[in-house]
């Protein structure tokens, strides 16, 4: 499959997916967002930009906190995730927040545009993740701030849907891997030009309920390749076979230990 038709496929699988996340907002999905305005120590006043903004969680509370002086700009190519963004921001009465629907990959902003740029959890995504990282240094001020979180290659089921296909000699690759450790996460933003580069590590993880975790829907997202595509639907009762028989077996009276160790990434453009 050529390069292009193929990240056309990703992409669209990728918005697919979060336009159909319909009730996204929960505890879980806050409490990993959050710890980063922890961490860039935002005022009043700044101009921030939220890429891949998704509900909206961070560009409102960064909102709430810059106030009416202050403007923030939430980037995403999920309409669904920005329909449930707009709506929370008008039930806030919230006037210093533009939403501009976009492949937060691609878009381009003037020079030092802003003082915080921001991404939770989603930079992962992106095909290029150092030339974002290059990108989003121009866009910031001298003593700007950049802070994204990701999680460790061992988190979100990965290892063991890796494990259980290259028994089957069909080999994946890890979307977490460019920035699963802190080393490469700080390595990334060294080499796309910060400086005072901070990794804070928190365990998100949580056990899930064994109906809930023994069911695979066959899904990978990987920006660049999805060997998945190309398995018969026998083989792929296969593989769900052995990764439900899998999570049976290592299940505890707590249920399947669902990993996600986050790293919370800050650094600074001098």
């Amino acid at each position: 499959m050529q390069n292009s038709q193929y990240e056309q496929q990703y992409k669209k699988k990728v918005i697919d997916f979060f336009d159909s996340r319909t009730s996204y907002d929960n505890d879980y999905t806050i409490h990993r967002a959050l710890p980063l305005l922890d961490l860039v120590q935002l005022q009043k006043g700044q101009k921030v930009l939220d890429m891949a903004t998704g509900t909206g969680i961070i560009a409102i509370a960064v909102a709430q906190i810059v106030g009416s002086e202050g403007k923030v700009t939430g980037v995403d190519f999920s309409s669904g995730m920005l329909v449930q963004a707009q709506h929370k921001i008008e039930e806030l009465g919230l006037q210093n927040i533009e939403l501009i629907e976009a492949d937060a990959e691609y878009i381009d902003f003037n020079d030092e545009s802003f003082d915080v740029i921001l991404c939770s959890i989603a930079i992962v995504y992106f095909k290029d993740i150092l030339a974002a990282l290059r990108k989003w240094y121009r866009f910031l001020k001298p003593g700007g701030v950049v802070g994204f979180s990701c999680c460790s290659e061992e988190s979100c089921g990965a290892p063991l849907i890796i494990e259980i296909c290259d028994k089957h000699n069909i080999l994946l690759t890890n979307i977490n891997e460019p920035t699963g450790t802190p080393d490469k996460c700080h390595h990334l933003l060294a080499e796309a030009g910060f400086q005072n580069i901070e990794v804070k590590t928190q365990q998100l993880g949580f056990y899930r309920n064994l109906e809930q975790a023994r069911e695979w829907n066959g899904g990978w997202f990987h920006p660049r390749e999805n060997p998945l595509l190309q398995v018969s639907s026998e083989q792929m009762a296969e593989l769900k076979a052995e990764y439900r028989q899998k999570i049976e077996v290592e299940a505890t009276e707590q249920g399947a230990w669902y990993e996600n160790l986050t790293f919370f990434v800050t650094g600074r453009k001098v």
